[in-house]
């Protein structure tokens, strides 16, 4: 029988030296993870000798303390009288300002009925997630310069559409490594979606089901990847798995192994983010929060001591800069190669392999000398300052090397939010709608959609990720009518032209570099 503490004796251990937290009314003993902790000491140290439920569940799979943590650190159950305090301490808990905004906004949502287009599920995602849910799933590198070019970058593509062709019958389906969906995109891997939603990735899941498409689930879900299987509609149902390489090779290989006895039909290898990006609306979502509180508290803190100059440097080295976002691949194997990394994956597994994060022409045509199965281009739509759109990668290699879509299937993601080409209102500027049909017309085989079913999911849970695809079906069916063609396979290069791309590449900058 497993021995049971009471919250004093947990409460002893509340130091460095000796640390234990209580999670789900489990006590364990987490003081030798203390280095080796993701997101630092810190957070942990915050929690020692206390209940720490409600910060580790929606950033942790269920299973992550027992794959990290040995089993004789798993000490035993809390006693019943000590899951009721906490359970009472939670009832009687006052609420942040940012909780109390959340639950006004989701009494005032609106019907998913009024739902017309992404760009709505995005807005009332942006009213009904928590500060830290958003900033995280918001957030991109530095100033956010790649994020907003992946949005803007599909208004310099132009459609030429054919006219007087039947297009009574219109079929938006295609396959997707051999897998059918009923429509030509798919869920790009996100973490932590129980941020959003207390079903978290589920709910993805079971709507990517009921609507027939495919989702990629990230290595850093916050369910594990066999509730995430069990999930499914049916076994049939296809997923995909997006792989942070771990840098201990024997801890990779058990993840690749893993996901492939679940029942995961494809590995896509994500080379895009092998270090955290600076995502600093992330990274400063703490101090928001503590600033929001203190402001309500100001009558209680009136009397705090001033601070001191020495102050500053205790501050500083307690900040944590990783964020959300960056502790989740603090682990990640940043030696990646391809002449070791690719051969590594393909002796481990037998499923196929997408490369997720080419940005230039040069890495998709080493892609295709390596024999893998496809390429996601991708700029990780965070982590990179100042890359190129994958629209206009996906356009660069459709002009210089064409050969290489004869080879791998091409996909890209980034910045999409619409099936057609319109323009629609994002918070905070005036931004062209990305557009899938553009990316097929160039030759993609499918666009994955990140960020968009987080929001539709956070927003209306499963319902919301129904409603999206919904949506994208409706806008790709209108686009393809209006384009002259009836089902992929007529969507073809010569529909679609990058004028500006091209005014570009073809002026001699030369004698205007020489006069700088």
């Amino acid at each position: 029988m497993p021995r049971s503490f009471s919250l004093q004796e947990v409460a002893q251990h509340n130091s460095p030296s000796s640390c234990w937290v209580v999670i789900a009314n489990k006590v364990y003993d987490v003081t030798d993870f203390l280095p080796d902790h993701p997101g630092g000491a810190k957070i942990i140290l915050k929690y020692a000798g206390r209940d720490a439920t409600t910060a580790y569940e929606p950033i942790h799979a269920p299973d992550t303390i027992d794959k990290n943590l040995p089993h004789e650190k798993h000490l035993g159950e809390l006693d019943s009288a000590g899951a009721r305090q906490i359970q009472k301490e939670q009832e009687s808990r006052k609420k942040t300002q940012d909780e109390l905004r959340v639950e006004a906004a989701q009494a005032a949502k609106p019907p998913l009925s009024r739902i017309l287009n992404l760009g709505d599920l995005e807005d009332v995602a942006r009213k009904v997630l928590s500060y830290k849910a958003l900033a995280y799933y918001s957030s991109a590198a530095d100033d956010e310069t790649t994020h907003t070019e992946n949005i803007r970058a599909f208004s310099r593509y132009f459609f030429n559409p054919r006219v007087l062709r039947p297009i009574g019958h219109c079929d938006p389906s295609t396959t997707i490594l051999g897998f059918k969906s009923s429509i030509p995109v798919f869920v790009s891997g996100s973490a932590l979606a129980r941020l959003g939603h207390p079903l978290g990735e589920a709910n993805i899941t079971r709507g990517a089901g009921r609507t027939s498409i495919i989702q990629m689930v990230s290595s850093n879900a916050s369910l594990s990847a066999a509730q995430i299987a069990e999930a499914r509609l049916s076994p049939a149902q296809p997923l995909f798995f997006q792989l942070y390489k771990h840098r201990d090779l024997e801890v990779a290989e058990q993840r690749v192994r893993e996901v492939e006895a679940l029942g995961y039909n494809a590995i896509w290898l994500t080379v895009d983010a092998p270090v955290p990006g600076n995502r600093e609306r992330d990274i400063r979502a703490p101090f928001v929060l503590q600033d929001q509180e203190r402001e309500t508290e100001a009558a209680k803190t009136a009397g705090e001591r001033p601070k001191q100059p020495e102050d500053a440097a205790e501050e500083e080295e307690n900040v944590n800069l990783l964020g959300t976002a960056g502790a989740l691949i603090s682990h990640a194997d940043i030696n990646m190669s391809w002449t070791e990394t690719i051969p590594w994956l393909r002796r481990v597994t037998k499923l196929p392999i997408v490369i997720k994060g080419i940005q230039c022409v040069e890495d998709a045509v080493l892609a295709a000398e390596a024999g893998v199965e496809g390429i996601l281009l991708s700029n990780h739509g965070v982590h990179d300052h100042s890359s190129l759109p994958s629209i206009d990668v996906l356009y660069k290699l459709r002009k210089q090397r064409p050969d290489v879509f004869d080879k791998l299937e091409v996909y890209i993601d980034g910045g999409v939010r619409r099936g057609t080409g319109q323009f629609i209102a994002l918070p905070g500027r005036r931004a062209t709608a990305n557009d899938v049909l553009k990316a097929l017309c160039l030759g993609a085989k499918a666009v994955g959609l990140g960020r968009p079913f987080l929001y539709a999911h956070s927003a209306y849970g499963e319902e919301g990720v129904v409603k999206a695809v919904q949506i994208l079906e409706r806008e790709l069916i209108t686009g393809m009518r209006l384009l002259g063609a009836t089902n992929v396979n007529e969507l073809v290069p010569e529909m679609v032209c990058g004028r500006a791309l091209d005014i570009i590449e073809q002026v001699n900058w030369q004698p205007l570099i020489s006069k700088l």
